[in-house]
């Protein structure tokens, strides 16, 4: 049924092992503004295209750098997003007129098959309205959407709960776009080369440019030095709630969400966490920080991003 909606030029809501995709057809042109559209997205901001084999990633891309082979090698299926020159076929409103294209090979199973029964490569960016936590749920994906696609595949929960990593592969070194959970060290190790930060000449990375991941509350940042105090200013209102991966002692907020476990396992529960307490009635939500290093760069990344300037000490 997804494959037969996408033929006809409708949007499909699918899991990846990274967020939940709002889907169309990437060579359809109407579909991709259709997505555009549904999230409210900003018309300057690019889709990632999601395939399922070589051949469907020849269709979208010009060439296929030497780099670029070695990451696939490494990364692909899985959460890793290439940008590479775009073939000429590939509609504009797909790479919002640039002359690159962000493309990756998810590695859920439902997003494989997905692809496979249609047999061509689908654009995608997260199935949310523009602006929101990104969707780790079908729930998340119905709760933003509802009206505005009509099919979501329930795959469960998101393994990874971070967007992808991106990373410009046009040349010899890998240049970090997007920080997710595969680290810089790992695109080291495949790419056989340090990985370069962008210049001002980067190109457009999905996500990169607006305002993410945040709910409607106010989002503070907190160091995990100051939670172990167990006293919390402005924690004590009643609109008030805090996510952390520490156990806390202090006065027990309306929302508390303890995430532990290593900061992967925080990350894979951030965007839900977040949701949680947007639904609680939280005003503001306190959020621990972690150390700026490997997975704990994509964290942060998201979280600032998500508080603005609003931040403790």
């Amino acid at each position: 049924m997804g494959a037969r909606l996408l033929r006809g030029g409708g949007l499909v809501v699918f899991p990846t092992e990274t967020v939940y995709g709002l889907g169309a057809r990437a060579f359809d042109p109407k579909a991709a503004r259709r997505v555009y559209r549904a999230k409210g997205r900003p018309a300057d901001n690019p889709l990632i295209v999601h395939v399922a084999s070589e051949e469907q990633l020849l269709c979208v891309v010009r060439r296929v750098t030497p780099l670029a082979r070695r990451l696939m090698k490494a990364f692909w299926p899985g959460p890793l997003t290439l940008v590479l020159e775009k073939a000429r076929e590939l509609p504009p409103a797909v790479t919002a007129g640039h002359r690159t294209v962000a493309v990756r090979m998810p590695s859920h199973p439902a997003a494989l098959a997905l692809l496979r029964a249609l047999g061509e490569p689908i654009a995608a960016p997260s199935a949310n309205r523009s602006g929101r936590p990104s969707p780790t749920a079908a729930e998340h994906a119905l709760k933003d959407l509802k009206g505005r696609v009509p099919l979501i595949l329930d795959g469960g929960p998101c393994r990874k709960g971070l967007e992808s990593t991106i990373v410009d592969a046009r040349g010899r070194r890998p240049v970090l776009l997007r920080p997710g959970t595969i680290t810089t060290q790992a695109l080291a190790r495949a790419a056989k080369s340090a990985v370069a930060a962008p210049g001002r000449r980067a190109p457009p990375a999905p996500g990169g440019r607006h305002r993410h991941y945040s709910p409607s509350c106010r989002v503070v940042l907190v160091s995990p030095s100051l939670l172990r105090r167990s006293t919390l200013p402005g924690l004590h209102p009643p609109s008030a709630g805090l996510v952390c991966r520490q156990d806390w002692n202090g006065s027990r907020p309306i929302f508390l969400k303890h995430l532990s476990g290593n900061v992967s396992a925080y990350a894979r529960g951030l965007f839900a966490a977040l949701r949680e307490a947007e639904s609680a009635g939280v005003k503001t939500l306190y959020v621990e920080t972690v150390a700026d290093r490997g997975v704990g760069r994509a964290v942060m990344d998201r979280l600032r991003r998500a508080a603005l300037r609003d931040s403790g000490q």
